[in-house]
């Protein structure tokens, strides 16, 4: 009997639903036993988000500046063959939720020397969080074998409207007559992320243990070149920006208000100007760059493929 543990978070119920139809196939197997472990906040994040909370959650998202998690129901001494970290991205980084077990001493003991794929649901920008996942994952000695990256539907330019509308109202729309469209991971993909628990069940039973390989070929992420440098700029921004609100004080703060109502409207100018600007030079010298950009993207990719 093979063991599989499903370490999960969802704030809005999307990425549930996600985890659900992926692991199917391994829960309906008889010859795999799935755990999930459900993180749970001693103090919850509120879903919708009000504004302000929102905002004021980024400082401690870049930084991975974990909140109190209650204690997980695994021990930390069971063995597992694989582990399934789903997970969504908040601010370019891994949501706190999963900051926080990841720096939790049981998993220490879980993920050491245990092979692990990564499951993410998230609007379209998910690099820079999964390099601190990489981090993360090498500092408990896990072995990263695969990685699925599931993005909103809406495109990268709509779903830059229609997924803060979703978060802050908790409707996933259409809005405004469909010239918004629905927010989130279409149902079709996540019905059809049920193929990658097939593929994780059958490399179980016929091999000892998973390896990287494990996902190829299965489009498990999709690499967006034009995205990259914007990703690259906007963590370096949220870390210059995070590192002075938490000299102003602790999330929750007073003090961070008026500098996060300041810092909301340099935000949209920057996407609005700055990252369409980035994009369209990127495009243009694209000619030029061929060869870094693949080699980005097989970077990027690893270890699923693009």
């Amino acid at each position: 009997m093979k063991k599989v543990l499903v370490v999960h978070y969802s704030q809005s119920g999307q990425l549930d639903n996600v985890v659900r139809e992926f692991t199917r196939p391994l829960v309906e197997s008889d010859d795999v036993s799935v755990t999930f472990e459900n993180i749970k906040p001693v103090e919850d994040f509120p879903f919708p988000w009000p504004f302000l909370t929102f905002l004021d959650t980024f400082p401690e998202s870049v930084y991975l500046d974990p909140p109190p998690i209650e204690a997980p129901g695994v021990s930390g001494d069971e063995n597992f063959d694989l582990v399934i970290l789903a997970y969504q991205v908040w601010f370019l980084s891994p949501a706190l939720p999963m900051t926080a077990f990841l720096q939790h001493p049981v998993a220490r003991q879980l993920l050491d020397n245990t092979p692990v794929v990564t499951l993410i649901a998230c609007r379209n920008m998910w690099l820079m969080a999964q390099e601190d996942m990489k981090q993360k994952l090498t500092e408990l000695n896990a072995s990263l074998v695969g990685n699925v990256a599931m993005v909103d539907e809406a495109g990268s330019l709509l779903s830059f409207f229609a997924t803060p509308l979703w978060v802050l109202t908790g409707r996933k729309g259409p809005f405004w007559g469909g010239l918004i469209p629905k927010a989130g991971v279409s149902e079709k993909a996540m019905v059809d992320s049920e193929r990658f628990g097939r593929r994780i069940r059958d490399r179980l039973r016929v091999k000892e243990k998973v390896s990287p390989d494990m996902l190829r070929g299965l489009a498990a992420v999709r690499i967006n070149e034009g995205l990259i440098s914007s990703e690259r700029t906007g963590k370096r921004a949220f870390r210059i920006w995070g590192r002075l609100l938490r000299a102003l004080g602790p999330r929750g703060a007073w003090q961070r208000k008026p500098v996060l109502v300041f810092y909301s409207v340099f935000l949209v100018a920057m996407i609005l100007t700055v990252v369409p600007a980035g994009m369209l030079i990127k495009r243009l010298l694209s000619p030029f760059t061929r060869k870094r950009i693949a080699r980005q993207k097989a970077y990027f990719s690893a270890p699923s493929g693009d």
